[in-house]
């Protein structure tokens, strides 16, 4: 595909001066929980988030529109301080293209549930680099934005996405140290939670998990790029290389990015395997539960007859 060469190309440069930019992100605010006749800060809030994560040049590689990374973003406010600081909730989803199909696969399906950054209407969103960070919220998004496009590039080239994980990994550790309020340093605290956003990029740059990252660009570059060329062969490669989420969750007990793998693909990998041979489906089903009982409903559905 046009992007996987992007990528390889542009890796193996060094940083030159690109304009197109790398998100097309739907932005929504929900407010109903907050009381009050001034909704406006919720429509100014909701354009400049929305300009600020799709005007902002990410990375040096070069999208061009119809190769911009769709996703979406939807903060729920729960509770505004006197401050101006807003308790939030926020639910992120991005997808990619399947080769040779108008199917689209879900690359990140992730909440979090300590969104909380200080807000005044027209507040400029301003981010720079890591070390000087200006506002919990422009930290928050940015992170955010290099999480979306270090899932994308994995999904199309072996380890593609760490530069951009490393970025990630810089404005952990710049939050940690700002002077944020101190409802909002909680999602970047170290060990405060496995599946905070600490958590989550501690997993993805862990070497523990290198063999869960490259199983990832084999899920999608290998076998969903390959379906329309060859069904039975695809899913019989996914079924093989299944057992390595089983085995990252074993050597790991405490680990988070085997799970926002299955939030996002738990629906897909049951339609698929629902069309499998009987050989297969035995081996998914049991892979999937002995990593995530929780949705065994779900995963049932892969043993019924079709």
């Amino acid at each position: 595909m046009k992007r996987l060469t992007t990528i390889l190309a542009a890796l193996s440069l060094a940083l030159t001066s690109i304009t197109a930019q790398e998100l097309s992100c739907t932005v929504t605010i929900n407010s109903e929980q907050i009381q009050g006749s001034n909704k406006s800060i919720f429509q100014t809030l909701q354009q400049s988030i929305t300009e600020f994560l799709n005007q902002t040049k990410w990375t040096p590689l070069t999208y061009s529109t119809q190769e911009k990374i769709e996703c979406s973003m939807m903060i729920l406010v729960n509770k505004i301080e006197s401050n101006g600081l807003m308790m939030c909730e926020m639910t992120l989803q991005s997808r990619r293209p399947v080769y040779g199909s108008t199917y689209t696969t879900p690359i990140l399906n992730y909440r979090d549930k300590n969104f909380d950054f200080v807000y005044n209407e027209y507040d400029r969103l301003d981010y720079l680099e890591p070390t000087q960070l200006t506002s919990n919220l422009t930290a928050l998004l940015a992170f955010y934005a290099y999480l979306i496009i270090g899932h994308d590039c994995d999904s199309y080239e072996k380890m593609g996405g760490q530069p951009f994980f490393l970025r990630c990994e810089e404005i952990v550790n710049a939050a940690q140290s700002a002077s944020f309020d101190g409802a909002e340093l909680e999602g970047w605290k170290a060990f405060k939670s496995n599946r905070n956003r600490y958590g989550i990029i501690n997993n993805l740059l862990d070497e523990s998990f290198r063999k869960y990252r490259e199983f990832y660009y084999t899920y999608h570059r290998l076998c969903l790029d390959d379906m329309t060329n060859n069904v039975s062969n695809a899913r019989a490669r996914i079924a093989n290389e299944l057992p390595l989420l089983r085995e990252a969750v074993r050597s790991r007990p405490a680990t988070f990015v085997v799970n926002t793998f299955l939030d996002a693909k738990a629906d897909e990998l049951t339609n698929i395997f629902m069309k499998g041979t009987a050989a297969e489906k035995k081996q998914v089903y049991q892979v999937l539960f002995d990593i995530d009982p929780t949705r065994e409903d779900l995963y049932s559905k892969i043993n019924e007859k079709q």
